[in-house]
C-alpha cells in the first residue's frame, strides 16, 4: 500500500496547478459548510435558545400523571421540588432551576375577556434567563414579594387598551376547581416581538400564584435552563437517576413545532451541502479522466511490467482520495478558523431582527459555535465524494490493455 501511495502522491503533483485548484475548490466549499454550521449553531442559541426560555425552558419536571392532562394545564403539585432543584443545579450545564405554577385562565376589562396562560414565577431566578425581564418596554419586571400585580405582553396590552398602572381582573381555578378572581395592577409590559406569546401569556410572582390558587408553599413544575441546546439528555438522565418518580421532558417534546423547524432546516442544508461538494467533485472526475488519456502509454508500461488491473485502479482511486483529503484538511482549517474568529467578535444581526417572529429574540450579535463533530462529518463526506468521483476514471485506467496502450499516440 505504501508503494501505491507514493505513486499516487507523485502523480497528483504532475499537474500542480490543476490539483491545487480542485483541492482549494473542495476546501473552500467545505469551509463554507463548516462556517454555516457554526453560524446556525449561533442562530440556534440566539433565536431558539431564547425561544425555549420564553416558551418554558430546556427541561420541565412535573408530577406523575401531568402529561395525560397537560392540555388543561392541571394544578398537580410536585412533591419535594427542592430535591429536583438540588439535583439539577449540581450539573455543570445548568444555569438555574426554578419553581413555577402554570395554569390557564382569563383576564378581563371593559374591552372583553381574553384567554391566557397564567405563570407564577420565582422571580429572583427567572430574571437570570427569561427574555421577558430583558424586554420590559414599560414599567418593571416582577419582584419576589409582589402581591396583586401583573406583567403582561404588548400584544395583550394593545388588545385590552391598557398601560402600566391600569387594573384588570384575572380569573382562574384553584386546585379544587373553585373559581378564583382577583383585580391586578399592571406593573410591567414586555415586548419580545413574538405576538403569539405577548397576547397569551401573563406573569405573576410565585407567592401570589400560590395564594390565589390554593397551593400554599407548593408548585406545579420545575423549569431547568441550560447553557446550550443539546445538553438536555445528560441532565434528564441525572434527574431520573437521582430523583426518580417524576415526569421529565425536554423542549423537544413540549415544543414539537420548534423541534420540527430545526430538523427541517438541518435536513435541507445537509442535502444542499452534498450538492455543493458534488459540483466540486466534478473537478476530480475531470482531472483524473484527463490523466487517464494523458498517461495512456505510462499505464501500458506499468501494466507490461506486471501491475494488475486492480492495482492500477487502486492507484487512480488513491489519487482522487488524496485530493479529497487535501480539500478536507484545508476546509477544516479555514472553516474552524472562521468560526473561532466570529465566536469572539460576533456578527451584528440587529438590523435583521424584524425579518421573522423569532428573529426578534436576537439581542444584537450572533456568535458562531465551534462544532468539531460537524467538521469531521464534512471531512468524511468530502473524502467519500472524492473517492466516488475517482471511481470511473480508475476503472477506465484499469481496462487499458498494455499492448494497445504502448502504441497509443
Amino acid at each position: 500500500m505504501q508503494l501505491y501511495l507514493k505513486i499516487a502522491m507523485r502523480n497528483i503533483w504532475r499537474q500542480r496547478r490543476r490539483t491545487l485548484l480542485i483541492a482549494v475548490g473542495m476546501g473552500v466549499t467545505m469551509a463554507l459548510l463548516v462556517f454555516y454550521d457554526g453560524l446556525i449553531g449561533g442562530f440556534e442559541q440566539a433565536i431558539y435558545g431564547n425561544a425555549i426560555q420564553l416558551l418554558g425552558g430546556n427541561i420541565q419536571v412535573h408530577a406523575p400523571g401531568y402529561s395525560e392532562k397537560a392540555a388543561r394545564k392541571p394544578l398537580l403539585a410536585l412533591d419535594d421540588p427542592d430535591r429536583i432543584i438540588q439535583a439539577a443545579e449540581s450539573q455543570p450545564n445548568v444555569i438555574v432551576a426554578s419553581k413555577r405554577i402554570v395554569t390557564g385562565g382569563l383576564v378581563t376589562n371593559r374591552e372583553g375577556a381574553f384567554s391566557v396562560s397564567i405563570i407564577g414565577v420565582e422571580t429572583d431566578k427567572e430574571i437570570l434567563v427569561t427574555p421577558v425581564a430583558d424586554n420590559i418596554s414599560s414599567g418593571r419586571y416582577l419582584n419576589a414579594d409582589d402581591g396583586d400585580v401583573i406583567v403582561i405582553g404588548q400584544g395583550l396590552a394593545t388588545a385590552m387598551d391598557v398601560e402600566v398602572g391600569d387594573r384588570i381582573t384575572m380569573v382562574g381555578s384553584s386546585t379544587h376547581e373553585q373559581t378564583r378572581q382577583r383585580t391586578m395592577t399592571i406593573v410591567g409590559i414586555f415586548d419580545v416581538g413574538v405576538p403569539s406569546v405577548e397576547k397569551n401569556t401573563i406573569y405573576v410572582s410565585l407567592s401570589e400564584a400560590q395564594q390565589l390558587f390554593g397551593l400554599d408553599g407548593q408548585v406545579t413544575e420545575v423549569v431547568i435552563s441550560l447553557k446550550q441546546i443539546g445538553q438536555e439528555p445528560d441532565v434528564m438522565n441525572t434527574i431520573h437517576s437521582q430523583v426518580p418518580g417524576y415526569e421529565v421532558e425536554s423542549w423537544e417534546t413540549s415544543i414539537p413545532d420548534l423541534k420540527q423547524t430545526m430538523d427541517m432546516k438541518t435536513g435541507v442544508m445537509s442535502v444542499f451541502g452534498v450538492f455543493m461538494l458534488g459540483i466540486a467533485a466534478i473537478g476530480i472526475l475531470n482531472l483524473l479522466l484527463m490523466a487517464v488519456f494523458e498517461r495512456t502509454r505510462e499505464i501500458g508500461i506499468i501494466g507490461a511490467l506486471g501491475l494488475r488491473p486492480g492495482q492500477i485502479m487502486l492507484t487512480f482511486l488513491l489519487e482522487g482520495i488524496l485530493i479529497g483529503v487535501m480539500g478536507a484538511v484545508l476546509g477544516a482549517i479555514l472553516g474552524t478558523t472562521f468560526n473561532w474568529i466570529f465566536s469572539i467578535v460576533g456578527l451584528d444581526y440587529s438590523q435583521f431582527a424584524n425579518l421573522t417572529e423569532y428573529t426578534a429574540l436576537i439581542n444584537g450579535s450572533i456568535y458562531t459555535q465551534l462544532v468539531p463533530m460537524k467538521v469531521l462529518q464534512h471531512a468524511f463526506t468530502v473524502a467519500i465524494i472524492a473517492a466516488l468521483a475517482a471511481l470511473y476514471p480508475a476503472y477506465e485506467a484499469s481496462k487499458r490493455e498494455p499492448a494497445a496502450a504502448l502504441h497509443y499516440v
